[in-house]
């Protein structure tokens, strides 16, 4: 419908909305507030007069909507009201941010300065400026978390009213914000507004689902509300009687969550049990809050009969967030299982305003709170240069949804984890240096792997050992942020001292054959083996994977390299960029799958032609077997919601550093001690991994079987010298299946 108020009318509207926005704030504002907000107002007024929306409304209409939810829905004070305000005038007009640090002061002024900065990140199609640019984003958590809460309500307003926008726009922006700022609305503890986010995502996303789905939820709301009538009435006496003031509501799962529920369980809608919830939202005072919510946990289970597998206790141990409330599932009437939130007015406060809330409620003396301590590890993780951009915002988005799970230490304090977090994660949670030489684990006082997955409960000890260092199948392993950039640190450091040893036997080994040893000849070594820098080519001559008859084979095409050069500059002329960018990245030549990297039959996908180096997933068909995609493909954001259970994970590995296992048989007469001298040998000698050790001795001889993994034929043939070495010790020889 076409917008066609008069300025009259506008400029009522406009007052109207003023008033509305303060109307129902979250936090009391003092008289200077006010005036504050007033000033802020008024210069957005001014700056905006001249401009509309995409529906012909004035554009002040944003920020007073963008202001509102700041206040009422997320709940911060007079700054952050002002600054929503203000959110889009360095952006949009001819103020500057010095013109509203001189009007404001710097904290409006920082805060301010944020969000215009978020505002000016392109949306590129290409997926490592778009998660650089989400990275830049997420940064300013660093300098205010306002800006990012402000961003979110920005965000929120957009999507409510998205529908003016063209189609195509409307799945790009729906699409982000279930990428991006609904599990950080998460994280955040804005529970009501990711409800939010995530419906309007599907509406945009999955038209036809959405509109199925609400006129599913439509059509049962009315037998669903006599239900939770029902169900309350029979409550209410027993309430009452203990004298609680209490209110209860229904709450129905929202249309995102029932969606996401009928993929991952492959069920339809009526089989959805557990469509809404009850919630007992009583009042107390803070130092009672525990004692009441048991009590009406027990006053709940007198009457209906708990399911114990789905009580969920975030009274005792608060979500990192600062979400706190007990759940339990019950047998209600007719036969239909309830889930049963109860949780006190400062509780619900929190779980529906989350950061700002939780500060309203925090005292002096109290803990440390869990977001603040999210906040560091974030900040940690933005900070490590290591860590590219893609691969920051995979681990951002997996950790911003994740379950948590709570280990206990040896001494009995308590560190949180995401769910599915190993041995080595919780090393790394406890010191870098612990996890640097963790060697084993002990959990529930059981000797375990390292990759072992934790569980809530758990008590771990870890054992370390100084000879102890990173490898690189532990990022296969590990969940965490924190863990998998210290273990690509750890492994770059590793890889500058072999290299740095690479470079010195390539000095000699080039004056052995008489060729220089000059950047010219680097450059040209470099093209040789088809790698991407003078890096690459000394570590890979420091860890024996380019060898002398490598070496002698570019050593007998040097008299060619007047002809080669040339031909290399015709054929480069004329390739398209995908063979330039096979060339660069030919080193990554092998395709593995799934955690163990296994090796399976594949074929390439037509929709969007990955090639090596190119970050993949594999999609089991249901004719054509497995199909190897981009992650950034088009198809990709549908088969990984609709068939996650397809999805296998699959990356490129340079082969010449990828382990292989070898087994070698050895002989002769038994020492004392001989085993332990074997494995020094191995293990702190040459950094080679033992799968396997078996050793057995017999009237003075010995026979044993090794299984180690190498990297490649010279590293297997230094061992097998190294282990003839050792006293006792007659014959090494491998064994060949």
């Amino acid at each position: 419908m076409a917008y066609t108020s008069t300025i009259t009318q506008e400029n009522k509207e406009i007052a109207n909305r003023y008033k509305h926005m303060l109307q129902n704030t979250y936090v009391s504002l003092s008289k200077e507030d006010k005036v504050l907000i007033r000033k802020a107002f008024d210069l957005a007024l001014d700056a905006h007069k001249d401009q509309r929306r995409k529906t012909g409304e004035p554009y002040i209409f944003h920020p007073i909507a963008v202001a509102k939810i700041v206040a009422n829905e997320i709940g911060l004070g007079a700054p952050s009201i002002a600054a929503a305000l203000l959110h889009d005038v360095v952006e949009d007009t001819k103020y500057t941010h010095t013109d509203i640090e001189q009007l404001f002061g710097k904290t409006i002024a920082k805060i301010v300065n944020g969000l215009t900065k978020i505002s000016r990140l392109k949306k590129e199609q290409n997926i490592s400026i778009q998660a650089e640019n989400f990275r830049k984003m997420l940064l300013t958590l660093n300098d205010d978390v306002r800006v990012i809460l402000i961003k979110i309500a920005d965000r929120l307003h957009n999507m409510q009213t998205l529908k003016s926008m063209r189609a195509d726009k409307q799945v790009k922006i729906a699409s982000e914000t279930l990428f991006i700022y609904a599990p950080l609305a998460h994280r955040l503890g804005l529970y009501n507004i990711k409800t939010e986010l995530e419906n309007f995502g599907i509406k945009y996303t999955e038209p036809e689902v959405y509109n199925d789905l609400l006129n599913k939820i439509t059509e049962s709301k009315e037998e669903e509300e006599l239900y939770i009538e029902n169900f309350s009435g029979i409550l209410k006496n027993s309430l009452d009687k203990h004298n609680f003031k209490y209110e209860i509501k229904g709450r129905t799962k929202s249309i995102y969550s029932i969606r996401k529920k009928m993929q991952i369980q492959g069920i339809i809608f009526e089989e959805i049990y557990d469509k809404f919830a009850i919630r007992i939202i009583y009042e107390s005072a803070q130092k009672d809050e525990k004692f009441d919510a048991w009590k009406i946990y027990s006053i709940v289970t007198d009457h209906f009969t708990p399911n114990p597998k789905r009580l969920r206790d975030w009274i005792t141990q608060p979500k990192s967030t600062g979400y706190e409330s007990l759940h339990i599932t019950v047998m209600g009437p007719k036969g239909k299982w309830v889930e049963v939130q109860i949780r006190s007015k400062r509780m619900n406060e929190i779980a529906e305003k989350g950061y700002a809330a939780h500060f309203k409620y925090k005292h002096g003396k109290q803990k440390k709170n869990g977001l603040d301590d999210w906040l560091n590890k974030l900040k940690e993780s933005l900070e490590n240069p290591d860590l590219n951009a893609v691969d920051f915002v995979e681990q951002f988005k997996m950790n911003l949804y994740a379950e948590e799970i709570y280990i206990f230490t040896p001494d009995g304090g308590i560190k949180s984890l995401p769910k599915g977090a190993t041995a080595i994660d919780f090393a790394f949670a406890i010191h870098t240096e612990i996890g640097m030489h963790c060697r084993a684990a002990k959990v529930n006082n059981k000797l375990v792997q390292l990759s072992r997955v934790l569980k809530s409960g758990d008590q771990v000890e870890i054992i370390t050992s100084k000879n102890q260092k990173p490898k690189l199948a532990w990022l296969d392993i590990v969940k965490t942020a924190r863990a998998k950039s210290k273990i690509k640190s750890i492994l770059k450091e590793e890889q500058k001292v072999i290299a740095n040893e690479g470079k010195e036997i390539l000095s000699r080994k080039l004056r052995h054959i008489k060729i220089k040893f000059n950047e010219k000849t680097i450059n040209e070594l470099v093209n040789f083996f088809k790698l991407k820098t003078s890096f690459d080519l000394f570590y890979q001559i420091g860890n024996g994977s380019i060898d002398n008859q490598k070496l002698k084979k570019y050593a007998s095409q040097k008299s060619n390299a007047i002809v080669h050069f040339f031909k290399s500059k015709i054929k480069r002329s004329t390739i398209n960029s995908n063979e330039v960018k096979n060339e660069i990245t030919s080193n990554f030549d092998m395709l593995v799958f799934g955690r163990n990297e296994e090796k399976l039959v594949y074929s390439i996908s037509q929709c969007c032609n990955p090639i090596p180096g190119d970050q993949v997933f594999g999609f089991v068909t249901i004719n054509e077997g497995i199909k190897v995609h981009k992650h950034n493909c088009p198809n990709a954001l549908s088969m990984q919601s609709q068939y996650s259970y397809r999805i296998i994970l699959a990356k490129w590995i340079d082969s010449s550093q990828q382990g292989f296992k070898a087994s070698l048989s050895i002989t002769g007469i038994d020492n004392f001690g001989l085993a332990n001298e074997v494995t020094r040998t191995i293990s702190n000698n040459l950094n080679v991994n033992i799968h396997n050790l078996n050793i057995y001795g017999n009237e003075g001889f010995f026979q044993g079987e090794i299984t180690v993994s190498v990297k490649n034929n010279k590293q297997l043939t230094s061992l097998i010298q190294q282990l003839k070495k050792i006293e006792g010790i007659e014959k090494v020889n491998r064994i060949v299946n």
